[in-house]
């Protein structure tokens, strides 16, 4: 949408405006959402025998369907991704702890990572097709109604992923967060840190804006992906819960301040304990 300038030059504002802003963004979403879907289809269907390859033939064609994603959403309605942070990345196996705020993260995320292995809803397994490459990729089912012996096989699951060095991706609170709530961090997180003793590498992200939850609307802009300097194994529960929770939250909220053109608060500190 452009700004109403005053002056003969265009006045643009990142996350709702754009190069593309004089076509209605209704429109462009309806037609993103349309395009996505299709070439969902086309992946799951020309890739099923992907399911009779090696696995890593699967992630590679996992990470095609990301990028492509990402490439409609340039495209189509004018956002972009930006990943701050790669030197942060330690080698081999380690934790991924990421704000989860959209749809979207699950997608562009295994574009970031060498081999992730999401930490998933066991019922999404079920799902025909979908759920027959996510068991391909390795993914880590975890039931969370089924108590105590779920936690354990999704524990033993992440330790075998990480043996195989590769990088276990979990969203810490659960679900999709709307931008600005407040943080409600699970504590299956401080589980799988005790279980697999590797560095977190803790994630911020502003993709809610942009890809709001339980909404067809898909806002022009630029997503960032902030990769944040890892927390260390082995620090007590406590102090890596409030410093996790800290990193993300805050870095988050600066996110989407840069994202809104709000100002934000520097001496503003998420509540650890919330």
């Amino acid at each position: 949408i452009w700004m109403g300038p005053s002056d003969g030059n265009a006045t643009r504002q990142e996350g709702t405006s754009h190069s593309k802003g004089r076509c209605n963004p209704m429109i462009r979403s309806i037609v993103f959402v349309a395009a996505f879907y299709i070439v969902t289809a086309l992946f799951l269907l020309l890739g099923s025998p992907l399911l009779l390859a090696p696995r890593s033939w699967a992630m590679a064609g996992l990470r095609a369907h990301g990028h492509a994603t990402l490439w409609l959403m340039r495209w189509i309605v004018g956002t972009k991704m930006e990943v701050r942070g790669r030197e942060h990345l330690p080698d081999g196996a380690y934790l991924v702890a990421a704000k989860h705020q959209s749809a979207w993260d699950t997608i562009a995320l295994t574009t970031v990572f060498p081999d992730p292995a999401l930490v998933m809803k066991a019922e999404l397994l079920k799902i025909p097709v979908y759920g027959w490459f996510c068991a391909k990729f390795g993914m880590i089912p975890i039931q969370r109604e089924t108590g105590p012996s779920a936690l354990r096989q999704m524990l033993k699951a992440a330790r075998d992923r990480a043996d195989d060095q590769r990088q276990i991706l979990v969203f810490p609170e659960g679900t999709r967060r709307q931008p600005g709530a407040p943080p409600d961090y699970k504590p299956g997180i401080l589980l799988l840190y005790d279980a697999l003793q590797r560095p977190c590498v803790p994630v911020a992200l502003k993709s809610g804006h942009f890809w709001p939850r339980n909404s067809l609307i898909r806002r022009p802009g630029k997503i960032v992906v902030d990769i944040l300097p890892p927390l260390p194994a082995g620090l007590p529960r406590k102090a890596f819960r409030d410093e996790l929770i800290h990193a993300i939250e805050g870095r988050t909220a600066e996110l989407l301040c840069e994202a809104t053109g709000a100002t934000c608060d520097p001496a503003a500190k998420p509540a650890a304990g919330e």
